[in-house]
């Protein structure tokens, strides 16, 4: 009988085999090779049939008393993902007949905390820290492009490094977006952004390119496709350079640009679809109000501020 390492691998190839990402695969390898490997060390379980409701119950015990690196407790969204990957893994083994009975259902998601998302900046932030960037080199002109364009799309990291030159389409001010699970979009470049992009691919890209045969947009100093730990870098160099109360990371733009938009009234469905999201619901931390738009509305309309 195949152990649970071999039908990990068996799992991993038909994920593969149904188009889904690496990022996701490998997500689902260290998630499921974590809980084999405490499986096998506490309960000596090595293959599906050993496996029993009782010894996932303890893991998700478990779970409550790992700690990270810095000695705090693993956060729900971890956790969460964490028992999604494990969920699919032993839904696999039950389809395929490696299980008997469906041992998942013990398994459940823990309460996440609701609260507003953090690193969200202020459009006057955002231009400060634009302002900042030297643009007379090629990479400065080149990183300025970037962050002008993740402020004004919403894009991902992953999103921003998939882009080809082929995907900017200047007719029409739009990029065509490689997202999640492979899903293509059309998003609206706004001004700002599409004027960078434009003297960037015709007055600094040409001189980063080492091979003409490069098709992506963003090149790296060796005139190859740019790698998301070098975006990382590139966001933590330039919010470095000015005073900001906010922790940036490459989803900070993300972030900002939905708040900005439904600040300003946007659509909530065309907010999700700028941002590529299944359903509204992914918006819903985005829709909370700030303590300065509750201030400014209790002084705007409560009746005794108008007396007053």
């Amino acid at each position: 009988m195949k152990t649970l390492d071999h039908l990990l691998k068996d799992y991993l190839e038909r994920l593969e085999s149904l188009n889904y990402s690496k990022v996701t695969r490998r997500t689902v390898f260290y998630n499921c090779l974590d809980i084999i490997k405490w499986l096998g060390k506490t309960h000596g379980v090595k293959t599906a049939d050993m496996l029993r409701k009782t010894h996932l119950e303890g893991w998700q015990k478990h779970l409550a008393t790992r700690r990270t690196r810095k000695g705090l407790p693993l956060k729900p969204r971890s956790v969460n993902k964490k028992i999604e990957c494990v969920k699919g893994f032993l839904k696999y083994l039950v389809e395929f007949g490696f299980m008997q009975k469906r041992t998942s259902d013990v398994l459940r998601y823990i309460k996440q905390p609701q609260v507003l998302p953090v690193g969200v900046l202020e459009n006057r932030d955002m231009r400060k820290m634009f302002r900042k960037i030297d643009t007379s080199s090629m990479t400065g002109y080149r990183d300025k492009t970037i962050l002008e364009l993740m402020y004004s799309c919403g894009l991902r990291a992953g999103e921003i490094v998939k882009l080809d030159v082929r995907n900017i389409d200047f007719t029409h001010s739009l990029a065509k977006v490689m997202g999640k699970g492979s899903k293509e979009r059309m998003v609206p470049v706004g001004k700002t952004a599409i004027r960078c992009l434009e003297t960037y691919i015709k007055a600094v890209r040409p001189f980063m390119l080492l091979a003409g045969s490069e098709e992506a947009l963003f090149l790296n100093a060796t005139g190859t496709r740019l790698q998301y730990h070098t975006l990382r870098l590139i966001i933590i160099e330039h919010a470095g350079n000015v005073k900001l109360k906010e922790h940036i990371t490459t989803h900070s733009f993300r972030r900002s640009c939905a708040t900005e938009l439904i600040r300003g009234g946007a659509n909530l469905y065309h907010v999700k679809e700028l941002l590529g999201h299944e359903d509204l619901q992914s918006l819903k931390h985005y829709t909370k109000l700030t303590i300065t738009d509750l201030r400014k509305t209790h002084a705007k309309y409560h009746p005794r501020e108008r007396d007053s």
